[in-house]
């Protein structure tokens, strides 16, 4: 027999970013590819996921999530952004983290032949989820410098066989934050072909723009019943090995996922979901500080990224920053340039490249995250400097 493997799998690779990840730990790089801190979650989470695991609650879950998870979620969604009520018996599904959220929402609400509008750059699982249920990815791109929408070539992406469009905001991998312009021109065009949005939201609180700067499209008129909203603690609460996510979306839409969800992994870690309602009721503070902290380690990383050479645009959210590299690579080869990053001066990014369908459009980008203790953040502007 000749080996056979699903000609949908054939159609990408494994993970960019997790494979620069790989590649820094065998190399003893510094890792500023992959999204993750490399330090302590909240104690207070520690203490709740260790209390519920000596409490015995270590054995299935119910499977669209614990009661009190979904409680707490419902009413810290509302505490945040007063007028937007969610149900927590119909209209929350918690998943296992953002990841699996996405996937099941498409394979819940997608049909064979279906098209999903992206906007390029884009983080790399999307375009695989919408391939696993059959759709087609469509990808609209995010201009250059300001990684700004060009409105014809939006209504021009939506056709009869638009099904949904996926938002991401604050946005992987620019940092780009939806104005309220664009989610409403967003809104006008879901109405007008009757197209659902997907958005991921799990940097909400990761912004620089101040009260109100991060807008929920859930909370724009016109999208509040054709909206999934997709969330997790991993960025938030630093935990992003918890995997513990979550949907929020009308009552039918949920009832769908909740199924598809059912049979692709039963149910969140029960321990973890006790400890997320920990998670769900820290004080306001805990936000405004989480800013802060990383507007902080955004404003040592940039500047010193613009002096050794690089372009870029200063985020206004999320943890990353995407850089030209045309001062450094002339070839504009961003996985080559990567690689020698983490061999020759030992820190690791990830290649633009990952980031489009066609990898040329990103030949001469790379990204780097600042989700690091600043001495991490020291330790690759040092040995990024020896590039000049």
């Amino acid at each position: 027999m000749i080996p056979r493997i699903s000609t949908k799998v054939a159609s990408f690779t494994e993970s960019v970013i997790r494979e620069m990840t790989r590649a820094a730990d065998a190399h003893g790089a510094v890792n500023l590819s992959q999204g993750l801190p490399d330090f302590p979650c909240p104690p207070e989470l520690k203490t709740a996921v260790a209390d519920a695991v000596h409490a015995d609650l270590n054995q299935y879950p119910t499977t669209f999530g614990e009661a009190a998870l979904r409680e707490a979620i419902a009413v810290k969604t509302e505490a945040t952004y007063p007028g937007w009520s969610v149900d927590p018996e119909t209209e929350l599904c918690v998943t296992c983290g953002a990841t699996e959220a996405m996937v099941a929402t498409m394979l819940a609400l997608l049909e064979p032949g279906d098209e999903v509008i992206m906007f390029e750059p884009r983080y790399e699982n999307y375009g695989p989820d919408a391939i696993f249920a059959g759709a087609k990815p469509v990808f609209v791109p995010l201009h250059r410098p300001d990684w700004t929408i060009d409105e014809a070539e939006l209504r021009a992406a939506f056709t009869d066989r638009t099904r949904a469009i996926v938002v991401n905001t604050p946005h992987n991998p620019t940092g780009k934050v939806f104005s309220a312009e664009e989610l409403e021109l967003i809104a006008e065009l879901c109405q007008r072909h009757d197209v659902l949005c997907f958005t991921d939201e799990i940097y909400e609180h990761i912004h620089f723009l101040g009260e109100g700067g991060h807008i929920p499209p859930a909370t724009v008129p016109g999208l509040e019943d054709r909206t999934v909203t997709i969330n997790s603690l991993s960025k938030t609460y630093a935990v992003t090995g918890w995997r513990v996510g979550w949907t929020i979306a009308p009552a039918w839409a949920t009832k769908a996922i909740r199924t598809v969800h059912d049979f692709l992994t039963v149910g969140a870690p029960t321990p973890l979901q006790a400890a997320g309602v920990t998670a769900m009721r820290l004080p306001r503070s805990y936000y405004s500080d989480l800013a802060e902290h990383y507007r902080e380690l955004r404003d040592l990383l940039c500047p010193a990224l613009t002096d050794i050479g690089f372009e870029l645009r200063v985020p206004e959210g999320a943890y990353y920053v995407l850089c030209g590299t045309g001062k450094f690579d002339q070839d504009r080869d961003d996985v080559a340039f990567a690689r020698r990053l983490i061999t020759e001066f030992g820190v690791a990014t990830v290649p633009g490249s990952s980031f489009y369908a066609e990898p040329a459009k990103g030949g001469d980008l790379v990204r780097f995250a600042f989700p690091k203790q600043e001495a991490t953040l020291l330790a690759a502007i040092e040995r990024l400097s020896k590039l000049g």
